[in-house]
């Protein structure tokens, strides 16, 4: 890939950091709405009245002093995962898929002691994660464990999608596969795959990592240009639906497909990142501005779904 001028850029309806701030997350998103989705517990407190699923909630750490119970409570599991309420990018983020006698196996394989859990949990409660560095609320969550039709694509973490929601309209959408230089995170910053998915089908568009096409997955081999999601109207209607739930116009909605419970919502993002433009191989602007020319908004998340598979193909 060759160096791109901003002319073409702009020309190819990309969006930029700038553009992003002041047009549409400064204009579109009430600062009133942002502990919603700063806030992971919150998150899944507000969304639930909206029927939109989320791993179900095991235990809410909040004093030192309630770390002792989680030992009690992990006794019996083979599998959970812990998390900062207000942590950001993956942060603090720790998943236990199995046991070995007395130690827990995490995803990546590590052995680790329920001390070293409660070291963490006691972390977390401090602020180490917190995204102001203040001090934070510990969740523990049931193990999410994904279909196998994605999780052959993804190494040693959980695929998620991430759908930007754009007055509760579904206007791009990616797959995010986890890799080795990712530290088994769906995180494209630290590595991971992002996969651009046709908001008409859910099908598979565009890869890319470190924001550079690629055809195959670094660690799996697999190729990644046939991927098609199950369910796919079904997953854009439930991130249509958190529009209602927060207010917020502008929005990343983090999604995984659990092979018991179906599409769960993992979190929001009130400043969702752009490099969704690059696995779309498009940009987020005439998307954007066809939302902001409607002359009769649609008012389910029903319709607003239905709209975008209409509206957004592949070519636009």
């Amino acid at each position: 890939m060759g160096w791109i001028s901003p002319f073409k850029l702009n020309q190819l309806g990309m969006l930029n950091m700038n553009r992003r701030n002041v047009d549409y997350i400064s204009r579109y998103n009430s600062r009133m709405s942002y502990p919603l989705v700063d806030n992971k517990l919150k998150t899944k407190l507000v969304v639930a009245e909206y029927d939109v699923r989320t791993p179900r909630l095991l235990q809410v750490v909040r004093q030192q002093h309630e770390i002792s119970r989680f030992r009690q409570m992990a006794e019996d599991l083979e599998g959970f995962a812990i998390k900062p309420a207000k942590g950001s990018g993956g942060k603090g983020i720790t998943v236990i898929t199995g046991r070995d006698g007395d130690e827990y196996v995490k995803a990546s394989g590590a052995r680790v002691s329920v001390a070293y859990l409660e070291r963490h949990l006691s972390n977390i409660l401090a602020g180490l994660y917190s995204l102001a560095g203040t001090p934070d609320v510990a969740i523990v969550e049931n193990l999410v464990e994904s279909i196998p039709e994605l999780a052959r694509y993804s190494f040693q973490g959980v695929p998620d999608i991430r759908i930007v929601i754009f007055q509760g309209y579904p206007v791009m959408a990616m797959l995010r596969l986890a890799t080795t230089a990712s530290d088994g995170k769906a995180n494209l910053h630290q590595g991971a795959v992002g996969v651009g998915l046709n908001i008409a089908n859910g099908r598979s568009l565009n890869a890319v990592q470190f924001n550079r096409p690629i055809t195959l997955h670094p660690d799996t081999g697999l190729a990644l240009d046939n991927i098609a999601i199950d369910g796919w109207q079904e997953m854009l209607v439930m991130a249509s639906r958190c529009y209602e739930a927060t207010g917020l116009g502008y929005m990343g909605v983090d999604l995984v497909v659990d092979v018991n419970e179906g599409p769960l919502l993992l979190e929001l993002n009130a400043r969702p990142g752009l490099a969704i433009q690059m696995a779309n191989g498009r940009g987020l602007l005439p998307r954007l501005r066809q939302i902001e020319a409607l002359r009769k908004p649609h008012f389910t998340p029903e319709d607003r779904a239905a709209f975008a598979m209409e509206t957004f193909t592949a070519k636009i």
